[in-house]
């Protein structure tokens, strides 16, 4: 028979986790960079019919009827006016779209980003 000491000191050493032969290896999250953001702008000018900025905007930065006149009206005050703020590569698609578009149509309108 085995003394009682000999086996408590047995399961004691199983139980305690930092013996030998254990260690706590702890994985750090990588940190991720938020991406810059830029804004779109219209750039009032004396040629391009209002109407044709509210479709502008309607179309390529998903904006109702309202909130498109009043961003129209806010480039027709004060020359310049924010349409979003997007990603580079975001912002970077819809300012060639939006010059794509009035090219097309014969309209001088200027869409620019800038870094936020």
């Amino acid at each position: 028979m085995t003394p009682p000491t000999a086996a408590n000191g047995d399961r004691k050493r199983r139980q305690d986790p930092t013996g030998p032969g254990t260690a706590v290896i702890t994985k750090t999250k990588p940190q991720t960079k938020r991406p810059n953001l830029y804004r779109v702008l219209l750039l009032n000018d004396d040629y391009t019919p209002m109407e044709f900025v509210v479709h502008v905007l309607e179309r390529f930065f998903n904006k109702d009827r309202e909130a498109a006149t009043r961003i129209m009206l806010h480039v027709h005050h004060h020359g310049i006016g924010e349409c979003g703020i997007f990603t580079y590569e975001v912002a970077e698609t819809k300012v060639t779209q939006v010059m794509d578009f009035a090219r097309k149509h014969q309209h001088p309108l200027q869409c620019v980003m800038e870094k936020k």
